[in-house]
Formats: C-alpha cells, sequence, structure tokens
C-alpha cells in the first residue's frame, strides 16, 4: 500500500522560485563573467543546463544580462540588478 501526497504550488510561488533561481544565476555570474551555463547547472544542482539557459534568455529579453563576445571565450554583462 503506499499513498501520494501532491503540493499545490501556487503562482505566487512560482515566481518566488523563478527570482531566487535568477538572483543566484546572477550571483554567480557576477563572481565569474566567464562561467559557462553547464557550469552553473552543475553549482545549482537544482536546475538543468537548459533551466539555466531558460532564466539567461529571460535575462537577455529583459535587457538585465548581456554577452559579450564568442561562445567559447567570451563572457557576462550585469546591466542592471
Amino acid at each position: 500500500m503506499f499513498s501520494v501526497v501532491f503540493k499545490r504550488i501556487t503562482k505566487n510561488d512560482n515566481v518566488e522560485t523563478t527570482q531566487k533561481t535568477t538572483q543566484k544565476i546572477l550571483s554567480l555570474i557576477e563572481e565569474n563573467p566567464f562561467i559557462s551555463q553547464k557550469e552553473i547547472a552543475a553549482i545549482l544542482q537544482d536546475i538543468t543546463v537548459d533551466g539555466v539557459r531558460y532564466h539567461i534568455n529571460k535575462m537577455k529579453k529583459a535587457i538585465v544580462l548581456k554577452r559579450i563576445g564568442p561562445d567559447k571565450c567570451g563572457k557576462w554583462e550585469i546591466l542592471d540588478t
């Protein structure tokens, strides 16, 4: 016999989680502007590379983050926090 427990997630919970993840990513980029998306995912451990890419794309669209240079040897620049 087993039981299943569902946690009800509200929109506010999702927004708060997204903001925390975004802040963690920004902190890592601030410490090391040359960090890769793969390295960010490895450090955070609770998010995949695709998840990191999703958050970074949202920040780029919101003009918070900018990539300078090529993918391999470029760096991140935080524009607004």
